[in-house]
């Protein structure tokens, strides 16, 4: 592969014109192709297979044209103390702010609420649902603008108008803040540690034409596949972060070769062979990472996956081709002052015989390595903590923040109404073929009203044809009440009761059990989704460096890692820790799909950084150093840029903490701080403490092994031989197999 990819930079540094035109001609074809296409979608959450969606699947076949996808907004009336909203006052009052609402634009129907039972017992609380013609991502600012012109002009004489529902919640605004926020402290840590603006501004280049590619193909095929912008919004944190690091790497492993007396094309086959074959199987990691998401089997997960896939798999190839051509491009200006100023002197730089950070660090690890890997191991083990109390679900207007509209309206409703109010469940009873469809559903009706946990069972409404019924119950306690959960369960274990006395099939669906399905379905598929990316990963690593061991040290290392990152996710999300700092409204329970899509993420970008550091270790290593200098030179020529490219990947994704939706915030936070614990203390401490215990056991392979795997010649052996370099010593002759083997 080294050979490959060296003859591949040879080609791209020698012909970099039509390169860089045909990347250009891919970016600009591709963005005109999305500037046309049809907007994406709103994000669904359908899950196959669920009880939740085979009874929203039945509800569209039994029940066809009833089911809308318009907007719809709950507004709320509260009346003021002593004044009921059934008598004349209030009545007209409720009445005006009505009329108002179904002069609005674009409003479909809007609901009584004397008329839909929709009035609290006491008279105190009144809900109109107002139903639109078009979707909420279709409906204008003047439709929205009007609604709060109508709630506004209600709230007087103390009357108190909140409004909920998709109608009221704008689009989150993605104006490219966390983008800038990110770039701009790429340049500041790029210019650090190259010295010099070109060098710094290629990683930057390379990153937005190949997130520019990725985001606009996203786009360009949202509508036909579903992609929407919350998939698009991920896919550029994740490419972004990654491009910029894939591009450092090899400029920085060009830089090294230029000092080292290549010429300037020789220097860039070089790179792209060494640095290059690096970059390649760290995208494979992540981008085997990102695919593996499709074994959840939630189709959201499984698009935001293979989007964010294919967006670092542009990275990979614009790393391999456009860098260096960007690099003929740039000549002697890739390179700092003082180095440009030593090349032409024939001396060295000032501060060549200076000890770098990383050769101090290194000589530090390998003194006291127990000492760092306790520490390193139990400082994780405290931050992870927090996480055997991670509550998951999905956002709901009762996790807004507390001065907003949304929450008003919820808190109002679930005073009057009850808590489960908000979380209702739809019972829907498949009576086909049974003698007397209403029986049936009468009797269900009397088994649910007979368990207790419901507040309240509305009667069944059929279909057309008579053989399809659906009730609403509603639970005595809110939606993330562990009790609703309970109560959830026992509904449907009641339905092979049901379906053995009365022949007919009950489901239990809605939002609140749709939720429950969710985080169930989550559940389920971590440990299987873990022991494939696990298993591929390892198999990818064994590759790449020839052992057993630190395959599975990397492994490991991630897991604590991932940890220590969800466990503060807890403590600041779940638990309201800096809640202020971090800008979190409202602490509640944690995203249901986040552990598995940041374990997916994480473990993707935690090999990045194995491969990237571990692979000069290992080059070193096969050409003659002993463990302990292999593990010093490895973060004497590899440290530096480790760290920096840390930096870059963790100012990215906190940049995107700034944002409004609570997703991609909650996201932004959890990969920021996954990546600083992986890359600065699993990465920088554990990984050579680890080594230096284990010392030439650490790149122990059986030879039967060693036999079948394919050599795909990572650390450039085969490249140093075919260009003449000085052969390395056969690392079989020279290892010793560890006792007991």
């Amino acid at each position: 592969m080294a050979t490959f990819l060296y003859r591949l930079g040879r080609g791209a540094f020698r012909r970099r014109g039509l390169v860089a035109l045909l990347w250009v001609a891919i970016l600009v074809g591709i963005g005109g192709a999305s500037s046309v296409a049809p907007a994406a979608p709103e994000d669904s959450f359908s899950m196959p297979g669920t009880e939740s969606q085979k009874a929203f699947d039945l509800l569209a076949e039994r029940f066809p044209g009833q089911a809308s996808d318009g907007a719809t907004a709950r507004v709320v009336v509260k009346a003021p103390e002593g004044v009921k909203l059934t008598d004349g006052a209030g009545k007209a009052h409720v009445d005006g702010l009505l009329k108002d609402l179904a002069d609005n634009p674009q409003v479909k129907e809007v609901a009584n609420p004397f008329e839909a039972n929709a009035v609290s017992k006491d008279g105190s609380t009144a809900y109109a649902s107002v139903s639109y013609k078009v979707n909420a991502q279709e409906l204008t600012d003047e439709a929205r603008e009007a609604l709060t012109k109508s709630t506004d002009e209600a709230r007087s004489d103390g009357y108190a108008i909140e409004t909920g529902g998709d109608a009221v919640q704008a689009e989150p605004e993605m104006g490219g803040t966390a983008e800038l926020i990110g770039m701009g402290v790429a340049l500041v840590v790029l210019v650090l540690t190259f010295g010099s603006l070109v060098a710094a501004g290629m990683p930057l280049l390379s990153a937005i034409i190949g997130v520019g590619i990725g985001v606009s193909g996203i786009a360009a095929l949202g509508s036909a596949l579903g992609l929407s912008a919350t998939t698009g919004t991920l896919a550029t944190m994740i490419g972004l972060a990654v491009a910029i690091d894939y591009a450092l790497f090899i400029i920085a492993r060009y830089r090294a070769e230029i000092a080292e007396g290549r010429s300037y094309e020789d220097a860039a086959g070089r790179a792209v062979g060494t640095a290059g074959s690096a970059v390649v199987f760290a995208g494979l990691t992540v981008i085997v990472a990102l695919s593996g998401l499709a074994v959840v089997n939630i189709p959201i997960l499984t698009k935001m996956g293979l989007a964010a896939a294919a967006t670092v798999a542009v990275a990979v190839l614009i790393a391999l081709t456009l860098t260096p051509a960007l690099l003929a491009f740039a000549g002697k200006k890739a390179l700092s002052r003082k180095d440009r100023k030593a090349l032409k002197t024939g001396t060295e730089p000032k501060n060549a015989g200076k000890t770098k950070l990383g050769t101090r660090w290194a000589h530090f690890v390998l003194r006291r390595p127990v000492t760092v890997l306790v520490t390193a191991v139990l400082g994780l083990g405290v931050i992870a903590l927090p996480a055997t109390s991670l509550e998951l679900g999905l956002p709901d207007e009762g996790s807004a923040a507390p001065d907003s509209t949304q929450r008003k309206a919820y808190d109002i409703l679930s005073d009057s109404f009850g808590a489960g109010f908000n979380g209702p469940l739809s019972v829907v009873v498949d009576a086909k073929g049974v003698a007397d469809p209403k029986a049936a559903a009468e009797e269900v009706g009397k088994k649910i009203t007979d368990q207790g946990g419901a507040a309240a069972v509305i009667p069944a409404v059929f279909n057309k044809a008579g053989d399809t019924a659906t009730m609403t119950v509603v639970p005595k306690t809110g939606p993330s009440d562990p009790a609703t959960e309970t109560l959830v369960r026992d509904l449907r274990d009641l339905a092979g009761d049901m379906k053995a006395e009365t022949g007919a099939t009950v489901l239990v669906t809605g939002m609140t059990a749709m939720t429950i399905d969710f985080s169930q379905t989550l559940n389920d598929a971590l440990l299987p989704y873990l022991g494939i990316i696990v298993g591929l990963a390892v198999i990818l690593l064994m590759l790449v460096f020839r052992s057993i061991l630190v395959p599975l040290k990397a492994a490991l290392g991630f897991l604590l890692s991932v940890m220590a990152a969800l466990g503060s996710l807890v403590a600041v999300f779940q638990w309201g820790w800096l809640a202020d700092v971090f800008g979190v409204d409202q602490p509640g329970p944690i995203m249901s799909m986040m552990p598995i899509f940041m374990i997916g993420v994480v473990f993707g970008l935690a090999m990045d950084y194995e491969v990237f550091l571990v692979t000069r270790m290992r080059e070193a290593y096969v050409h003659g150093a002993s463990p302990a200098e292999a593990i010093t030179k490895g973060f004497t020529l590899g440290g530096r840029v480790v760290a920096a490219a840390a930096v870059i990947m963790i100012s990215v994704f906190s940049g995107f903490i700034l944002e409004n939706d609570d997703m991609v915030k909650t996201m932004g936070f959890g990969l920021a701080i996954a990546v600083l614990f992986d890359a600065f203390v699993v990465r920088m401490a554990i990984v050579p403490a680890v080594l230096a215990l284990l010392g030439h056991k650490a790149w122990w392979l059986p030879k039967w092994l060693n036999r079948i795997l394919p050599n795909v010649d990572v650390e450039g052996e085969k490249l140093h031989k075919e260009l003449g370099d000085t052969p390395a010593p056969a690392q079989e002759q020279r290892e010793p197999e560890p006792a007991g083997v």
